[in-house]
């Protein structure tokens, strides 16, 4: 037993296993002193009760004086006249009580309400529950993942195996999470800016449904060892697929229906963007699953072809029409500019569907094919620059909104991300450096930057700019706030680490050391992604927590403390008598 403990394998998937614990402790005892502070309060308020009860008619007319004098309005010169200044009007209240945590920053909650019929309400929660509860079991399994790269021995379990539980972990975040969260938000968008309703609900549920069968049935498949036996993301055999193609096709259709009875004349520019990509990924799951180029360089290219318009034009075009949407309904301010918009949504329509192949520099692929992926990766460079810009512009003249927001921050960090990720995109598919990092983490890395810093903390932008307005009810800041440090921290661990070390890691393979020199040069790094991913995973239950909060707020008793609430007591006293 003691040879046992004595294993880092077995440390590491100990001290990772107790991380979680320890934050659960953590809410625990959270829940604890919430539950005594209620009791405390609740008997603070019933004594407060029992003593109103027991009042005299001059207190009571004590108070009624009170509530007049806090309810005075100034006029501009009441102090003017006066060499000592008093406060017989009630302007000065609570001058010595402060209720906020002194040393953080407190975040402004903007109570904006927006009306929807509550079946289309009900319908875009259930997206973006769904979506959720996927980035939760997803991530898990990527946490666990992580912990494989350091503790390679932790189990013998085949189900378990890393090369089961890989494409487990990519494809539900992929198709469970950020796709059945970018569905949600497009039926929210959709009908808003047609001023109409939802073409069809029914059809909209069942959109639903097809895509968590899918995801759930895929997984299934891929745990006990049934796989497309294709490459990267596309492992979910042809009859899952076929049911998540077939939810997509019928969104289509919902939306097209939705935005032909739209009441406004134009179509904004977030619609084309949202049925683009739909459209896009039909096509890409189609080229991707036919078996007439499967063979040889042929499912190659085609591999290149599913796996970067996959990202490109499904999950970056979709997420580019809801920030088009979001981000000036958060700030209450229009887009900067439309033409910008539509330039990037040309040129990346241009220039993205011919990159697929700057993954295979130096193989068996045709060199002017290679280097056509090289230039349109360039090319990119256009799209990226005018939606950054379109982006930021936006956001000219409320960053000041910046520390008081608690949803702003998202916004630029993606945005911030959408930049940088892109421009590495382009810079990796050079020749020069695709010696350096190709077959390395650096991939990997780079693949989180885009799919994690840009995809994903646009869709939490967005949820937290909607749900409130949907439900009337803010989440917590100080966790939000949790959720965001723990989530970019522990991305920036992740990527760093690995973007450091696969550079190293290139180097050294290209001064042609054993491959073993690799592996035992990447283990450090590896420790810190899987501290990195960790602080990742812990966030995504913070989130979890603040979307529960959104939909079912913390009941707090509120212990009466202005003349004005008390006499609201008394006179509900003396009607119910």
């Amino acid at each position: 037993m003691d040879n046992l403990l004595n294993e880092p394998g077995l440390q590491l998937t100990i001290l990772f296993f107790f991380i979680p614990v320890f934050f659960a402790l953590i809410l625990i005892l959270i829940k604890i002193n919430s539950i005594i502070s209620n009791v405390l309060r609740k008997k603070e308020l019933k004594k407060i009760y029992e003593d109103l009860k027991n009042l005299q008619p001059g207190e009571v007319a004590a108070l009624e004086k009170r509530k007049i004098e806090l309810e005075f309005k100034l006029i501009g010169n009441e102090l003017s006249l006066n060499n000592s200044v008093e406060d017989p009007r009630g302007l000065v209240d609570q001058t010595n009580e402060i209720h906020d945590i002194r040393f953080l920053q407190t975040k402004r909650k903007e109570r904006k309400n927006i009306v929807i019929p509550n079946n289309e309400k009900k319908l875009i929660l259930w997206f973006l529950g769904c979506g959720i509860l996927w980035l939760i079991i997803g991530t898990t399994v990527g946490e666990y993942l992580g912990i494989k790269f350091v503790a390679p021995d932790a189990d013998h379990v085949s189900w378990l195996s890393f090369v089961r539980l890989r494409p487990v972990h990519t494809n539900i975040v992929f198709w469970g999470w950020a796709s059945v969260a970018m569905v949600g938000f497009s039926y929210y968008v959709i009908p808003r800016v047609g001023n109409t309703k939802i073409f069809s609900l029914k059809i909209a549920y069942t959109s639903l449904i097809l895509m968590n069968s899918a995801v759930l049935l895929g997984s299934i498949c891929l745990m006990v060892g049934i796989n497309n036996s294709g490459g990267e993301y596309r492992e979910y055999v042809w009859p899952v697929m076929l049911l998540f193609a077939i939810g997509i096709i019928i969104s289509i259709y919902n939306h097209i229906q939705t935005i032909s009875s739209r009441k406004t004349e134009e179509i904004y520019v977030s619609n084309w963007y949202i049925v683009s990509a739909m459209m896009f990924v039909v096509v890409i799951l189609l080229v991707a699953y036919l078996p007439f180029w499967q063979d040889g360089l042929g499912e190659t290219i085609t591999q290149g072809y599913f796996m970067h318009q996959g990202v490109g034009m499904w999950f970056m075009f979709f997420n580019l029409g809801l920030m088009y949407f979001f981000l000036p309904q958060e700030l209450n301010s229009p887009v900067y500019s439309y033409s910008l918009s539509i330039l990037a949504f040309w040129t990346q329509i241009l220039f993205y569907t011919l990159i697929g192949t700057h993954h295979f520099i130096f193989s068996a692929i045709p060199w002017w094919m290679q280097t056509i992926a090289i230039v349109a990766s360039v090319g990119m460079i256009i799209p990226v620059a005018a939606g950054s810009i379109n982006f930021m512009m936006t956001i000219r003249g409320s960053w000041h909104r910046l520390k008081l927001s608690y949803v702003l921050p998202f916004y630029v960090v993606s945005i911030i991300f959408y930049f940088t990720g892109s421009m590495q995109g382009t810079v990796e598919a050079f020749r020069v450096t695709n010696l350096v990092w190709h077959f390395t983490d650096f991939t990997v890395a780079h693949s989180h930057l885009t799919m994690y810093g840009i995809i994903t903390f646009m869709l939490w932008s967005f949820t937290y700019t909607l749900v409130p307005r949907l439900t009337s009810h803010e989440p917590p800041s100080i966790t939000v706030g949790l959720h965001f440090w723990f989530a970019l921290i522990g991305l920036l661990v992740y990527i760093v680490s690995l973007m450091i070390g696969s550079t190293e890691k290139g180097i050294l393979w290209m001064d042609k050391k054993p491959f073993l020199e690799g592996i035992i040069l990447m283990m450090p790094y590896w420790l810190w992604r899987a501290i990195g991913g960790t602080m990742m995973w812990i966030s995504h239950f913070i989130f979890a927590y603040n979307f529960y909060r959104m939909l079912k707020p913390k009941k707090e008793i509120k212990i009466p403390q202005s003349p004005a609430e008390l006499l609201d007591i008394i006179n509900i006293e003396k009607t119910t008598l």
